[in-house]
């Protein structure tokens, strides 16, 4: 059998870095950069597009790029406030559609709801991604 060498063999030991020199790697600040304007426009823009789901893209975006964005944090807000009262009715009337003799009635209304959110986050979507606010025309705002 052949003998393995040691392959630090030969080499000086490793030395540690010295933590009180001045060129200390630092982590990255906790402030979060500003979005540039067109990053502005497609997250205010993804938000209202995410109204095809319900609200939580709207609210992820709000939560997460409200501070970094002036554009996407207003129109973020406006598609949550939006959205989030649509998504319930549209929870309860999936809910209601498992009654057996008047569930197609909910089943119907939660469509109805869907369609209604869809059409107007995809409107809403193309004024913004065009830089233009957009205001829905039925809207509780509930998020100041």
């Amino acid at each position: 059998m052949a003998q393995s060498e040691d392959p630090s063999a030969g080499r000086p030991p490793r030395q540690r870095p010295d933590r009180s020199s001045s060129e200390h790697l630092q982590g990255s600040s906790s402030e979060a950069l500003p979005l540039t304007p067109a990053e502005d426009r497609r997250w205010a823009t993804l938000a209202h597009f995410g109204g095809l789901m319900g609200c939580v893209p709207s609210l992820i975006i709000f939560l997460i790029f409200r501070d970094r964005g002036p554009f996407t944090a207003q129109e973020s807000k406006e598609a949550l406030n939006f959205t989030l009262p649509l998504t319930v009715l549209l929870l309860a009337s999936y809910i209601l559609a498992l009654i057996p003799a008047i569930g197609w009635i909910f089943g119907l209304t939660a469509v109805l709801i869907w369609i209604i959110l869809a059409v107007s986050g995809l409107i809403a979507g193309i004024e913004c991604n065009k830089g233009r606010p957009y205001r829905y025309r039925f809207n509780l705002r509930l998020i100041h």
